[in-house]
């Protein structure tokens, strides 16, 4: 700060500079956040970045970017894809979810200055984080308090508005609250052309591909598996081999990497996509497998029977969506009375009709017979 009595040289906005916060700053980007911004402070959790606009040393604006809003009907009709890439794609699209300039930092178009020097440098720091870049930014703005005239003045588009429901631990709240309009910044020109189109480059996938399943395909899986004969004893049976095989491959299909992972996505399923996927009612409620059966499963049942139910499935489901994909997965340390490892699942290219499903392995080396 100058001495008293000296004046401060006036604030020119291509002065203005924006970085990443530091750590041994982050306690007080924090605590200025719970005091000016009427949502308080965000969490530094998941795909995150904080940056501070500053001028000759000065704290200007906050601005947090984080992960893009799951569900938002509005940015959903704008960028126009279809539900099942929406969960591949998410990762290409980030959430301004906070921005304030701080009280001693107002002044004219300085809002807008610090948008633009973000939507410069935010994409190549996403990529140094995460190893994917971002393909478009999206906001919320609460029009009890604003209009997002800083917004629009920074070549943000306005697309329609949220519904007011707020996604918390437990789901989606209840019951809706004010609506938020909502605004989108592409950060490449070609931003919803590439979002929307069926094949999505490898480049950008943060690993094998997902799908998003809707409710008729949930209903649907378990009955191609129905002809696949069951490995396991006629006594103890809690769970139908169809469900078990169904859930694995909506979890694989989702983007689940074994076992530990397709069973966690299976425990996470809602009551509803439980009885879609047509779990064992009991106690009240809908049951899932456990891990251990379901891996109990998959490394016994018979790969060659599988791979038919799967294209079967695809043969359905390709029919109505030329741009469908099956990822398959070799199953770690788990192995057939041959030696052959376990694969749960296979590949269907895009737009060719023809199932490219993974089958059984030759004999691994180590676990071969010798002679």
């Amino acid at each position: 700060m100058p001495p008293l009595g000296v004046a401060r040289p006036a604030l020119n906005l291509l002065d203005i500079t924006l970085r990443p916060v530091a750590v041994d700053e982050e306690a007080r980007f924090t605590a200025l956040l719970d005091a000016h911004h009427y949502l308080g402070a965000v969490a530094k959790i998941g795909h995150t970045l904080w940056y501070v606009a500053t001028w000759q040393g000065q704290w200007l604006a906050l601005l947090v970017i984080s992960a893009a809003a799951w569900k938002c009907a509005a940015r959903d009709r704008w960028i126009g894809w279809e539900r099942r890439y929406q969960y591949d794609r998410l990762h290409l699209i980030a959430n301004n979810s906070r921005f304030l300039i701080l009280p001693e930092g107002r002044r004219p178009n300085l809002a807008s200055r610090v948008l633009g020097l973000c939507e410069r440098r935010v994409a190549a720091d996403w990529q140094a984080r995460f190893g994917y870049p971002l393909w478009l930014l999206e906001t919320f703005v609460d029009p009890r308090f604003f209009r997002g005239t800083c917004y629009h003045a920074a070549n943000w588009l306005e697309v329609g508005e949220t519904r007011g429901y707020r996604r918390t631990r437990a789901g989606y709240s209840p019951q809706a609250g004010t609506p938020k309009r909502v605004l989108v910044r592409p950060l490449i020109a070609d931003a919803r052309l590439r979002l929307a189109h069926p094949v999505l480059d490898p480049r950008y996938h943060p690993g094998a591909p997902k799908l998003m399943l809707s409710a008729e395909q949930m209903r649907s899986l378990p009955a191609f598996f129905a002809e696949v004969p069951d490995p396991r004893r006629a006594q103890g049976r809690r769970h139908p081999l169809p469900v078990v095989l169904a859930l694995a491959a909506g979890a694989v299909l989702c983007g689940a990497r074994g076992y530990k992972a397709i069973a966690a996505w299976a425990q996470d399923l809602g009551q509803a996509a439980r009885a879609r996927f047509r779990c064992r009612y009991r106690h009240g409620g809908y049951e899932v497998p456990s891990r251990t059966r379901i891996r109990d499963v998959l490394t016994r049942v018979d790969p060659e029977a599988l791979d038919r139910a799967l294209q079967g499935w695809n043969a359905q489901m390709a029919a109505e969506d030329e741009g469908l994909a099956l990822d398959g997965k070799t199953m770690r340390n788990a192995h057939d009375a041959d030696g052959a490892q376990t694969h749960i699942l296979g590949v269907v290219g895009h737009q060719t009709q023809r199932c490219h499903t993974q089958k059984k392995s030759p004999p691994c080396p180590s676990m071969a017979p010798t002679s």
